[in-house]
């Protein structure tokens, strides 16, 4: 899959894809620009999805023990 240049992280990406939605909603963009913004959101979308995904093997890495995968619910209380 090769990589949308310029693409921010994933907090970033999230908060450009916000004021994309508002503006596609505003309905005050030409055509031209709603496509543009249009592409955009789609490239973001597709690399909050992969940083999602990456993220999500990495906890399944962490909690796997004795060579079998263990789900464990989180538990914010003992994070202190």
């Amino acid at each position: 899959m090769a990589k949308d240049k310029d693409l921010p992280d994933f907090e970033a990406s999230l908060d450009e894809l916000e004021k994309i939605v508002q503006r596609l909603e505003s309905g005050e963009l030409s055509l031209e620009s709603s496509l543009q913004d249009f592409e955009r959101g789609v490239a973001l979308t597709r690399s909050c999805q992969e940083a999602l995904k990456k993220a999500e093997q990495k906890v399944q890495k962490l909690i796997e023990k004795d060579g079998q995968l263990g789900f464990e619910l989180f538990d914010p209380s003992s994070e202190q």
